[in-house]
């Protein structure tokens, strides 16, 4: 996802910079219980919109330094993100950017997954 992003930015004219995203890293930043978190269940990030998350952060671990949001949109069958925000540069218009569509069935179980290598 990192990549898509720098790409997006890159060629959309926002190298100030652009890319410079990393992973989020759950030990550094207490996301809440992660089954709840990347459904969109936990307080918003940012703002005040439910289902808002951070789903990148710096390439340096601290979500704060550098993230990149995402709102989280649950149907029967499907999980998308989209709705993304720079909050560090609210200029940036990234509504061509995605949204991307998980099945979610499939993005439970990688929960799942995450959950259980984290601790959580």
């Amino acid at each position: 996802m990192d990549q898509l992003v720098a790409d997006f930015e890159r060629a959309t004219g926002y190298t100030d910079p652009a890319g410079g995203y990393g992973g989020l890293v759950p030990s550094f930043y207490h996301f809440g219980p992660l089954w709840r978190y990347f459904l969109g269940k936990e307080e918003p990030v940012v703002g005040n919109e439910q289902g808002e998350i951070y789903i990148l952060s710096c390439e340096c671990g601290e979500v704060g330094c550098w993230p990149l949001i995402a709102h989280v949109h649950l149907q029967e069958n499907k999980v998308i993100w989209g709705g993304f925000s720079q909050p560090h540069r609210p200029k940036r218009d990234y509504a061509r950017f995605g949204p991307f569509e998980f099945d979610r069935i499939q993005y439970e179980q990688a929960i799942e997954v995450l959950a259980h290598y984290s601790g959580d």
